[in-house]
């Protein structure tokens, strides 16, 4: 079983191999100011770290945008309405829905977020539940996103011509029991597994570990669990948390001059 010594191990070989572990952060389900999106904030402001919130466009309360001046604001489906079949996995754009409808849908929701937030908002699409069929990617691009984002080491940058993947990784709650927090192990596995699978080339390199969270369903010990995380993170000097405009230009293998300038300091 792997213990906080396992992650820092694990960080140390990242960095006497002189890698930066990147790192991102995505928080789903924003709608509205609510006290749990406060403390999530507070925890943002706590650590000094980039934030990219997942925000469900018919939901939503345009009141968030004076809540949320320094987050980065995705895409979070349109409805977070499961329409699969019965039986199937919860999904908002399964196989069966035709294409028209989830563009109507997409572009609605894509002109919505970006009357509100202006230039906060990155055409990025998280689905609803990590799930979008793989037939319906086409239409993201041909609407103007950049990216997708979904759960699992992904298996290439580019899951379509000029549209990124940029998934998550680690998810603290535990959804097939309690909804309360994984076991410390399982949490850590998570993220050393991703990290050597990384650093080892067996997944890739550039794709930074994705923490996933969901405020409004932590109960206390998912935000303890997170904040040790956090703080066991920020404290290694290999350690760094990117912007998501920043994993996107990872994408194509050329780092920016600014990336790899910072990269050289946080390894010195």
């Amino acid at each position: 079983m792997n213990s906080w010594d396992s992650l820092n191990k694990e960080l140390d070989l990242w960095r006497s191999e002189g890698r930066v572990a990147t790192f991102w952060w995505r928080d789903d389900d924003v709608v509205a100011p609510t006290p749990a999106l406060e403390r999530l904030l507070h925890l943002k402001e706590h650590f000094d770290l980039p934030l990219a919130l997942a925000v469900i466009p018919e939901k939503v309360d345009p009141e968030l945008v004076n809540h949320l001046e320094e987050c980065v604001i995705l895409q979070h489906g349109f409805s977070h309405e499961n329409v699969a079949a019965a039986g199937a996995k919860k999904s908002e754009f399964p196989d069966t829905r035709a294409v028209e409808e989830i563009k109507t849908d997409l572009l609605k929701g894509k002109e919505t977020l970006t009357r509100i937030f202006t230039d906060q908002f990155v055409p990025i699409m998280v689905p609803p539940w990590n799930r979008m069929a793989d037939h319906h990617l086409g239409v993201l691009a041909n609407l103007g996103f950049v990216g997708i984002s979904r759960y699992k080491a992904r298996k290439e940058g580019l899951v379509r011509p000029a549209l990124a993947e940029i998934n998550t990784h680690v998810d603290p709650i535990n959804w097939r029991d309690d909804r309360s927090v994984v076991a410390e192990a399982v949490l850590l596995d998570m993220v050393i597994d991703h990290l050597a699978a990384r650093r080892q080339g067996q997944a890739d390199l550039l794709e930074p570990t994705g923490l996933l969270t969901h405020h409004l369903v932590h109960d206390e010990n998912v935000w303890a669990t997170l904040y040790k995380l956090l703080a066991t993170l920020t404290d290694h000097p290999a350690v760094r948390f990117l912007t998501i405009e920043g994993a996107l230009a990872l994408i194509d293998g050329i780092p920016d001059e600014d990336f790899l300038q910072e990269t050289e300091q946080a390894v010195e």
